[in-house]
């Protein structure tokens, strides 16, 4: 990656930076530089950006010969089959070793013991097909909520060939189709079962963190919204851009940018108004010689990451408006939609999931689709908590394929955790959030939401070394608000 150059001065008339900058790594004590007569005619010092080891862990997510003739039942009998020796080891560290674990066909009555299974969850409001199709029943198609949970809900344990229904110490509410836990009780007479506690795989193990000697960071970004019908969110991107390239600020600036090693795009590049909803259902010749909505927005995020590769490495991600498959795993965006941009080797096209070791620290997340499914079929309201609770039940999308579309494997579930992030994010959330979480065996994760940019103008900073997330705000103000506002970017 090339160095950073010195930016404009003029820049300055219009911009207000605040000066506490990549943990005021950016900050000049003597004063802007912008603000002094230039120490010569040259253009300035050069400052060389860090360059990190980098590697692709994301194989399991590719998909290569597709067949989707099977069923997916497939799924859940290997997520069970993967799943249960791991929370049958957690029981017994819980209830302890003496703890008597059954199948669903060998309980008895009264007894007290212990069982592993996958949760399902009876939703009366639960969108079906079946349902609105039905002509013998006439129902109405459902009107879109927020929420789908109901208070006569049920919850149901299965395993390889019973179910049973739940009752008890159990949070129905907080709990989805397709977690599965061991949970600890007995079987009442009337075929139920009454938990008393129950516990998940928790945090798998995880690798030691090199450390590191000096400050670096990862920029996450992701709900960029291009080809939006607002062009409010095109200045602050631009701002994001011109920082990251170190075309803004004085001297401390574009020192602390340099430390900037890498740029990951969560997801959601194109706007939702790309997707043409009336083209599939639209006859031949009426859109013969029209053009995608998408088209003008893949050439401006090309154009936009001609200027990001040039100077910084950047991973992409696809999310769920992106020219891309729709079920997870979703794969990496063709190279060929990216003519200028694709030329440099900087530019990585990853697929969504996300896992990659970034100078040792292992970066695992998606663009937000399995947060924001989660989020529906639960009570359960912040994106971190849903975040974390997904580390805790070592898997990444727990409601696929049920409510959320996945790719309908075989012989294993690739969205089980098998081994602890450092940091672990989710893409396109409402608002940024980050917390430090310990687990069980000394495991430590950075769980970030990472915001969608086009709404709220923000991404944000992983510092490598701390595992510390700071948000960074490139806000513009509109013209309904007061005359003296002015653009921020701001941490």
């Amino acid at each position: 990656p090339g160095g950073l150059g010195r930016g404009s001065a003029g820049v300055l008339c219009f911009l207000a930076f605040s000066r506490v900058m990549f943990s005021d790594l950016s900050v000049q004590k003597e004063g802007s530089s912008l603000l002094c007569r230039p120490a010569s005619e040259d253009q300035g010092p050069v400052f060389e950006r860090t360059s990190l080891a980098y590697s692709q862990c994301s194989e399991r997510y590719r998909v290569g010969e597709r067949s989707f003739s099977r069923q997916y039942a497939h799924i859940y009998a290997a997520r069970l089959m993967q799943m249960r020796p791991l929370l049958s080891e957690r029981a017994q560290q819980k209830w302890g070793s003496d703890v008597v674990i059954k199948k669903l066909c060998d309980l008895e009555t009264a007894e007290q013991c212990c069982i592993v299974g996958t949760l399902f969850k009876r939703m009366d409001l639960q969108p079906s097909i079946l349902k609105e199709i039905s002509e013998e029943h006439n129902l109405l198609p459902q009107p879109a909520r927020a929420k789908y949970i109901h208070e006569s809900d049920e919850l149901i344990l299965e395993d390889e060939l019973q179910r049973i229904k739940l009752e008890g110490k159990i949070d129905k509410d907080k709990c989805v189709t397709g977690s599965v836990i061991a949970v600890y009780g007995a079987e009442r007479n009337d075929g139920k079962f009454t938990v008393e506690d129950f516990c998940t795989a928790d945090l798998p193990l995880q690798k030691a963190r090199p450390p590191l000697d000096s400050d670096r960071f990862v920029l996450l970004a992701s709900g960029l919204g291009l080809g939006s019908t607002h062009a409010d969110s095109m200045l602050g991107l631009q701002l994001l851009v011109d920082m990251v390239t170190g075309q803004l600020g004085d001297l401390g600036e574009q020192s602390g940018a340099a430390t900037i090693s890498r740029v990951l795009l969560a997801g959601n590049l194109l706007s939702q108004n790309t997707q043409d909803k009336d083209a599939s259902t639209k006859a031949k010749y009426l859109t013969k010689k029209t053009q995608a909505g998408s088209v003008d927005a893949i050439r401006l995020l090309d154009e936009l990451l001609l200027q990001l590769v040039a100077s910084v490495p950047v991973d992409v991600m696809p999310g769920q408006y992106d020219p891309t498959n729709y079920t997870l795993p979703q794969q990496p965006l063709h190279r060929c939609m990216f003519p200028l941009s694709s030329v440099y080797p900087t530019l990585q096209l990853a697929s969504n999931p996300y896992h990659a070791s970034i100078d040792g620290v292992r970066f695992l997340g998606t663009s937000g689709q399995n947060v924001c499914d989660i989020q529906r079929y639960s009570s359960r309201d912040s994106h971190l908590e849903i975040l974390e609770e997904t580390l805790r039940l070592r898997h990444l999308a727990p409601t696929a394929p049920d409510t959320l579309g996945c790719y309908p494997f075989y012989q294993k579930d690739p969205f089980i955790l098998e081994e602890c992030p450092h940091v672990y994010f989710s893409g396109n959330a409402p608002t940024f959030d980050s917390k430090l979480i310990k687990g069980p065996d000394g495991q430590e994760v950075l769980l970030v939401t990472v915001p969608e940019f086009s709404s709220t103008q923000i991404a944000c900073l992983v510092n490598l070394r701390t595992l510390h997330c700071e948000p960074i705000s490139f806000s513009a103000f509109s013209a309904d608000e007061d005359e003296e506002s002015e653009m921020n970017v701001s941490h």
